[in-house]
């Protein structure tokens, strides 16, 4: 290497020209074409030209040569036939030196200035060949394709991004939405899944990049674009989205549910007849799927509660595809704003239905009790019945005080409760914080008292029916989806005689409840054992064991344990999925109307503290949260403070609360 020699070499991905002004031992000071000097080892150098400048010239003249030959040089490379070249020589596969290269594109008269037009093609261009030092292998053909498929999508996602950007910054800058049908399939999906699930979306970098050619940067302004341009409404759902959950079912378990609705098979002979039984439903105002009925009998000094439960496993075969979707719907989702339902609604709200007046199959639990409660009997049948009264819970509170039967109901249900907790059940009394969704897409929330008669009775009626199952499927030697709990890490209270706090915080104390397919004890509740069948339009662990109890009846082989362990593992994250969407749906409604509550003054009830910080529990909505502005002040667990509601955000899951 000599003073005055022309090279090239790599800097910052981009081949620069540079003249030798000095060359000591392999190592070489150089003048680039940028007008800077440079140290660096000869065997950095990507290519040598023969090309010589005078150094003497002076600085500036030497920058302004240098360029000239890097213009030229950039210019010749742009005539290089790269994938003529490649065709020629792909076939082959074999590596190829710069000489072979630059005389096959200049075969009249090849010189180090072509040589370096080549070198540049190739280092523009890596589609056709792998790049390096020496040599130049030409890649696969279909290593090729592939890259220009790639080099597509690259292209495609840039124009994505770049028209992206640019409606973003019209919508959200405008005074109103500007609709763009035209990009909605390409940008939207690619916005809504960067939203979603930010860095675990696989359209990340899209996505960000999107968001910061439109200016705006921050993520959160995705959601407002969305819902500017009506693809999302202000009170959007997310956790159905981030969950993939969808009320629809697919076309063929439509047509199927139509079928089965259209058609249903008839009542088998041997149900016994209870329609002259004076049955009645119980549920919500809203409630269109009834699948449990209740009547009483008077029976000399005793009486038979009949607990009905509509006969599912009548109309759906376990290998229906319709069970196969429900099996992966695992239950109903119950929203302030939206139910999700477990079975289309030809059989939810149609022949499975326990509508007034119409007959239905049933399975009815028939209990014989003194009038303390005391079973002294009881049948589990296949039925027909009819029910006579739908009644939602506030018709039956009324009709506590008139109704020979309600008040019977009633009493029944406080002296079962009392045998229970003698049995040792943990009776947590907290009230519902019931919300709806007015005309005006408003949140209106209730505080219920859960000990109402009717509401009493029908949960103690019901974990009746459920425990009576359990007895009667071990008698009988059959597996299934047993409950169990076992006892309470500490007990806070006796009997069901707890505050408010304590009754909060000893839900801090029990223990998760098991699942398996033989019995054992449930504490909280105090039985032996313990079923749910009494919901099987809503749950499918209740359909399971309804189909059981049917096995047991005679009306279709049972289910292995096997096979119910089977059910138990495939529907634990399902039945996960639906606790987190309802209670995270409800919660959002809360802070919804909490948003409205900004600057009021609460009472609040004093939890714990940890780390420093209080936790407190807002009585009125049942919310715990933390409490601000009380580090320096001490207080001790159920003491009664004034707060007030600072700051609430729903769909960031945000509360501020401030003492005083």
């Amino acid at each position: 290497m000599e003073p005055g020699q022309v090279v090239e070499y790599i800097e910052s991905q981009k081949i620069l020209c540079a003249v030798v002004l000095e060359a000591k031992n392999l190592r070489l000071r150089l003048l680039s074409e940028n007008n800077r000097e440079v140290k660096l080892s000869a065997g950095r150098l990507l290519h040598r030209s023969t090309e010589r400048l005078d150094p003497t010239i002076g600085r500036d003249k030497l920058t302004a040569r240098l360029k000239e030959i890097a213009a030229r040089r950039k210019a010749l490379s742009l005539t290089v036939d790269i994938q003529g070249l490649w065709e020629v020589l792909q076939e082959e596969q074999a590596a190829v030196d710069l000489t072979t290269l630059t005389a096959l594109s200049f075969p009249e008269h090849a010189n180090s200035e072509q040589e370096s037009a080549v070198m540049r093609a190739l280092f523009d261009d890596r589609l056709y060949f792998k790049f390096g030092p020496d040599q130049f292998h030409p890649h696969p053909a279909a290593k090729v394709e592939e890259m220009i498929a790639q080099r597509a999508r690259q292209e495609q996602e840039a124009r994505l991004v770049e028209q992206g950007g640019a409606w973003m910054k019209s919508v959200l800058s405008g005074p109103a939405a500007a609709g763009r049908p035209e990009l909605a399939d390409g940008i939207v999906p690619i916005l809504i899944s960067y939203y979603l699930f930010e860095k675990e979306s696989p359209r990340r970098d899209l996505g960000r990049d999107m968001i910061k050619r439109a200016g705006v940067g921050s993520i959160e302004t995705i959601f407002d674009f969305l819902v500017r341009i009506g693809v999302w409404q202000p009170n959007e759902n997310l956790d159905l989205l981030r969950e993939g959950v969808t009320d629809a079912f697919p076309e063929a378990i439509q047509k199927r549910a139509a079928s089965l609705a259209d058609h249903p098979p008839t009542a088998e002979e041997g149900r016994r007849d209870l329609r002259e039984l004076a049955l009645m439903t119980i549920d919500g105002p809203s409630t269109q799927d009834f699948d449990d009925a209740l009547s009483i009998t008077p029976k000399g000094d005793h009486f038979v509660i009949g607990i009905h439960i509509s006969d599912v496993g009548h109309y759906l075969d376990r290998h229906d595809p319709i069970d196969q979707e429900a099996r992966g719907r695992a239950s109903s989702i119950y929203m302030p704003d939206r139910k999700i339902s477990m079975l289309p609604e030809p059989l939810s709200v149609g022949i499975c239905s326990l509508k007034q007046g119409q007959d239905r199959p049933a399975i009815s639990t028939l209990v014989t009790l003194t009038s303390n409660a005391e079973v002294v009997a009881y049948d589990i049948v296949p039925s027909l019945i009819r029910v006579s009264r739908q009644l939602t819970y506030q018709d039956a509170d009324a009709l506590t005080e008139t109704d020979a039967q309600m008040r019977a109901l009633h009493a029944i249900a406080q002296h079962y409760r009392s045998r229970r907790l003698d049995d040792g059940a943990l009776i947590i009394e907290l009230p519902e914080i019931a919300i709806r969704i007015d005309a005006n897409g408003k949140p209106v929330v209730t505080r219920i008292e859960r000990e109402n008669p009717s509401h009493l009775f029908v949960s103690e009626l019901m974990i009746l029916a459920n425990s009576l199952a359990a007895r009667f499927l071990s008698e009988n030697g059959l597996p299934a989806i047993f409950r169990s709990q076992a006892e309470p890490r500490e007990r806070l209270f006796d009997r069901d005689q707890g505050s408010l706090f304590q009754s909060w915080m000893q839900r801090k104390q029990i223990n998760r409840f098991n699942l398996s397919s033989s019995p054992e004890p449930h504490a909280g509740l105090g039985v032996a054992a313990y079923v749910t069948c009494t919901s099987p339009i809503r749950k499918y662990f209740d359909l399971v064991t309804q189909r059981q109890l049917r096995a047991a009846l005679g009306l279709e082989k049972p289910y292995q344990a096997e096979a119910i362990d089977a059910a138990i593992a495939a529907l634990a994250e399902p039945m996960a999925r639906v606790g987190r969407l309802q209670y995270r749906r409800h919660r959002y409604w809360l802070l919804k109307y909490l948003e409205g509550r900004i600057g009021t003054k609460e009472e609040a009830v004093i939890l714990y503290k940890r780390r420093g910080t209080y936790f407190i529990l807002l009585p009125k909505y049942l919310i715990e949260c933390p409490l601000a502005g009380a580090e320096n002040i001490k207080f001790k667990p159920e003491d009664l403070v004034q707060v007030t509601i600072q700051h609430v955000h729903a769909r960031k899951d945000v509360i501020t609360v401030y003492l005083g």
